[in-house]
């Protein structure tokens, strides 16, 4: 069974989110096993370009720690290419095809490091809008299912 891991910085903190994420992930089950990292993100006393630098490595340290070995690792960040649905369920049967690991990571509210990016085998953006981090989770495990869905030929996408 293919593994997705969606390593995440933050904490979610609307429940409602929490249980959108919780029902994609059950609908996810029947296709991949999915881990859900959510880690810590840095707190800023300033938004000083060096202070969110220093930040986003802190972060990235504890990103790269986590990255399953062998994972075909995506990073969602704005400069990111955007994809279709089937272009996205193409990238998913495509790893899952190579190593059946997949790894998805969403950096905290200033993004991701420069080392994180450049470890991702793919970078992507689901939209030129900016999403809550909390959103964005809900929006991931939604076009993860539907991926999945598409690939098995269900009639979820249409």
């Amino acid at each position: 069974m293919t593994r997705c891991t969606l390593i995440t910085l933050g904490a979610l903190k609307e429940d409602y989110l929490a249980r959108a994420v919780e029902e994609y992930k059950k609908r996810l089950s029947a296709y991949a096993a999915v881990e859900e990292i959510n880690l810590r993100d840095e707190k800023l006393l300033t938004e000083k370009e060096s202070e969110v630098a220093s930040a986003l490595e802190a972060e990235a340290d504890r990103i790269l720690a986590k990255i399953p070995e062998g994972a075909f690792v995506v990073a969602l960040c704005v400069e990111g290419k955007e994809y279709t649905s089937e272009g996205l369920a193409e990238i998913v049967g495509d790893a899952r095809d190579r190593s059946g690991k997949l790894c998805f990571i969403i950096g905290s509210s200033y993004g991701l490091s420069p080392r994180v990016k450049a470890r991702a085998d793919a970078r992507i953006s689901f939209s030129k809008m900016t999403f809550p981090h909390g959103l964005m989770r809900v929006i991931l495990t939604e076009a993860l299912y539907r991926s999945f869905t598409i690939l098995a030929g269900k009639k979820y996408h249409k």
